[in-house]
């Protein structure tokens, strides 16, 4: 099983891809690459600088010995830790800024299964490497010439608490954002958080939002997933039973480093997990009106919303950094990934389960009061632009400049449609488009395809995965 290396960081399995010995070296390559950024045209010998580096991780079994072994490796390299303990991503870099660090270490594999661990970088603006700034590190880590620290200079590893409170302030004082409103409702509100980083955060911020009730399900912070983590439909059966026993009017769903969400409704509908974004989006653009962007893989749902309000859509290619990249480029006011990944600006460029939460709850709280007669978030997701997606994934663990040839092949035999190649293949077709790229932290192929039915949106993905399939080689 190879190490997946991307602007998503690094990540693969405890014991085997993910050893003692990677994440000691990645430690030092990035103290390394701090230090010389910090050093940048002060003057400053690079060696005697004292970076300081924020780490914080999500509940998995193996975060808490990989934080430890990643802050004491960044201390003997004469870095100072302030390490946050379980944090979500957002908080861990809002945290970063909050301290004026120069850099950002999570220990999280996101959605994916328990096994799997990995080190997300940011840096000192508290966001995730871009491509630049991930080939510097790759550089160092191929050189190896990395900068040490002697005795007198190593570094200290700092713990301290209270980041949750901060995130959850930052969010209150958001100018659209209004607990008395939403109070008046009376909501009575399910929180699953499958044992991540969320089992407290979630919850918290649903009270501090005024929330009359709020139901938890997978909420003890164990780590040990009770179902698939990815906060997708099929996963989340048991929770919209849950749901419906205890009478709520919603669920809201995070993976285990809060950075997706997913709203079920009270009959048991989800939401969809690309319209998270689009009714943000719907929303905040009501009071801050500007450009937003979105990824390849995201729904034309969002395109739509935009022209609603007089505003532009761009596609960036998948990945965080990717997008923020393009936000800032566009000064787009608000944007994030068709999986359920918010970012706002005016808080922080990261992708943001609870910022996310709290727009998606003042927007219903808000629609509520204008149409009175239907009061339902299923009610409420019936405003939207309908589309439908299907999503496929087949195995690869090849080499990625392999596919171009692959890629191209196919483009060429469908003329009618325009193809964009900076991110793996997408076709644009009149009515329908679909997207082939190599998943930045799993050894895979992903297949998004959408459709005016769902049924051709599943046929398109059947399609190019059998044409995938047959022209790689590989098995789905």
């Amino acid at each position: 099983m190879s190490l997946m290396i991307s602007v998503s960081g690094i990540r693969g399995i405890v014991g085997k891809s993910l050893t003692p010995e990677v994440l000691t070296t990645f430690s030092q390559a990035f103290a390394t690459w701090v230090r010389s950024r910090l050093a940048g045209g002060s003057g400053e010998r690079p060696e005697i600088l004292r970076p300081k580096i924020v780490i914080g991780r999500d509940t998995r079994p193996t975060g808490k010995a990989i934080a430890n072994l990643v802050g004491n490796t960044m201390a003997l390299c004469g870095c100072d830790v302030v390490d946050i303990g379980v944090a979500s991503t957002p908080t861990v870099e809002i945290a970063t800024v909050e301290e004026e660090a120069d850099g950002g270490i999570i220990v999280t594999a996101s959605h994916n299964p328990v096994e799997w661990n990995a080190l997300k970088l940011l840096n000192a603006r508290g966001e995730f490497l871009n491509e630049a700034e991930v080939e510097e590190l790759l550089s160092l880590l191929e050189s190896k010439r990395f900068s040490l620290a002697d005795w007198s200079i190593t570094g200290e590893v700092r713990k301290t608490e209270g980041y949750d409170d901060v995130h959850i302030r930052k969010i209150l004082d958001l100018s659209c954002i209004e607990p008395r409103t939403i109070a008046e409702n009376g909501y009575t509100i399910l929180v699953d958080a499958v044992e991540g980083a969320g089992s407290t955060v979630v919850p918290a911020l649903c009270r501090a939002l005024g929330a009359e009730r709020v139901e938890t399900v997978a909420c003890g912070g164990s780590g040990v997933f009770p179902r698939n983590p990815e906060p997708v439909e099929e996963h989340l059966t048991d929770t919209v039973e849950t749901m419906k026993a205890a009478r709520c009017d919603f669920a809201i769903v995070v993976d285990p480093d809060v950075d997706r969400i997913a709203l079920v409704c009270e009959d048991g509908s989800l939401f969809g997990e690309e319209y998270s974004l689009v009714a943000c989006a719907d929303f905040y653009l009501k009071h801050n009106p500007g450009p937003v962007v979105n990824n390849l893989s995201s729904s034309r749902a969002l395109r739509d919303i935009a022209g609603k309000h007089g505003q532009t859509c761009h596609s960036a290619k998948v990945g965080e950094a990717n997008v923020a990249d393009l936000m800032k480029r566009c000064e787009a006011v608000i944007g994030g990934e068709g999986n359920g990944g918010i970012i706002l600006p005016e808080l922080h460029y990261g992708r943001d389960a609870l910022a996310g939460a709290a727009l998606l709850i003042q927007a219903f709280t808000d629609w509520r009061r204008e149409d009175p007669a239907n009061r339902t978030l299923s009610g409420f997701r019936k405003g939207f632009p309908d589309y439908f997606m299907a999503k496929r994934k087949t195995a690869f663990d090849g080499e990625r400049n392999s596919l171009s040839s692959v890629f191209s092949a196919i483009a060429d035999s469908y003329p009618e449609a325009t193809a964009t190649m900076t991110d793996g293949m997408k076709l644009d077709f009149a009515d329908e488009w679909v997207h082939v790229r190599p998943s930045n932290t799993e050894p895979i192929l992903r297949i998004y395809t959408e459709a005016a039915s769902r049924e051709r949106a599943e046929a398109l993905a059947e399609r190019f995965a059998e044409e995938i399939t047959t022209k790689t080689g590989n098995n789905a």
